[in-house]
């Protein structure tokens, strides 16, 4: 079903500049945490981390948040600052070009840090979710090239266009540790919780991410699914109670299958913190506290909410369109192993 890539490098014809990726694992399962009985995980939407120029979105520049190469590493060094607060073991992050600016981000938090990205299927925009981490996985990043149609089966979204779609930002690895067989999924899913083309689309990526969970629970692994999931969770509402159209996290969490359940571990933030993302509604560039909103997520299974000793989301910036931060804010999810 997976098919790995071994691409290292692709040129985009563009001025000189070339972007970097990097799948494969040189230390399988090396360990350089400082405390080897605590997992710490931050899962972080950087907001177009581009160092490159990448010509299709025009990034940096009028296409994105950063409009030249200045902003964007000033932006680099705000995200580092955020992320070095809390020294995190693995980081997961939506919405990076690639390990040009991963490297560089790793440089300005610790040398323990390595990068780790395979490239996704959004040529469009360019982004990619990778990761940093000190614990090196055991299995090389992969993707699951799968399509599936849409509208899903009892699809409420209300949309009567039909296609196919992929998942076209995400990655695919494992983790062991104590042990303990850990599948590690990262996703970045189609915007816009509230258009019903969207949804129907981000039904059919939902229904592909299930069947790679299920391929994994039934080899005997725990499961972490990380990422923007560009949707709400009805059963773990957020602080302005926003309410999904879709089926999506249902999906994601199992309740279409018989193999496995998975929790939000959002559940354990108390309901006035949950929130990661602030959506400009009306466009003013003034961030209200109606416009906050819970689209990230970290799922997991029994095995793993049983090692959770605390989650919290990071609030530390005030959101703005003139802000140097990113317009999402980072979970951080403790772990005891």
């Amino acid at each position: 079903m997976y098919l790995e890539k071994y691409l290292c490098m692709f040129a985009f014809i563009y001025m000189v500049s070339s972007e970097t990726f990097c799948p494969n694992v040189a230390t399988h399962g090396a360990d350089r945490r400082e405390n080897q009985n605590k997992l710490t995980i931050m899962q972080y939407n950087v907001e177009w981390l581009f160092l490159d120029y990448y010509k299709n979105a025009d990034c940096p520049g009028d296409g994105c948040s950063w409009k030249n190469s200045t902003e964007s590493m000033t932006h680099l060094e705000y995200v580092s600052n955020v992320i070095n607060l809390y020294n995190p073991d693995i980081i997961n992050l939506c919405e990076v070009e690639g390990c040009d600016e991963l490297t560089t981000l790793a440089s300005k938090i610790s040398p323990d840090l390595k990068p780790y990205l395979i490239e996704g299927l959004d040529t469009s925009t360019g982004q990619n979710v990778g990761m940093l981490t000190k614990v090196d996985p055991m299995t090389n990043l992969i993707r699951n090239n799968e399509t599936y149609a849409y509208p899903i089966s009892g699809s409420q979204c209300g949309y009567d266009g039909t296609g196919t779609t992929g998942v076209t930002k995400h990655y695919i690895t494992t983790f062991k540790l104590k042990n303990v067989n850990i599948a590690f999924i990262s996703i970045h899913l189609l915007a816009y919780p509230d258009k019903s083309d969207r949804c129907s689309k981000r039904e059919a990526q939902a229904k592909i991410i299930e069947n790679t969970v299920s391929d994994y629970v039934k080899n005997g692994y725990e499961i972490i699914v990380l990422g923007d999931f560009n949707d709400y969770d009805k059963e773990v509402t957020d602080v302005n109670n926003d309410m999904p159209i879709s089926s999506v996290l249902d999906i994601i969490k199992g309740y279409d299958t018989d193999t496995y359940v998975l929790t939000n571990v959002n559940e354990k933030l108390s309901k006035s913190d949950r929130y990661s993302n602030w959506w400009d509604k009306n466009g003013d560039c003034k961030a209200t506290s109606d416009e906050m909103v819970l689209i990230d997520h970290i799922l997991v299974t029994k095995g793993i909410l049983e090692l959770v000793t605390s989650m919290s989301i990071y609030h530390g910036y005030v959101e703005s369109c003139d802000t140097l931060n990113s317009d999402h804010y980072p979970l951080i999810l403790e772990l005891n192993i």
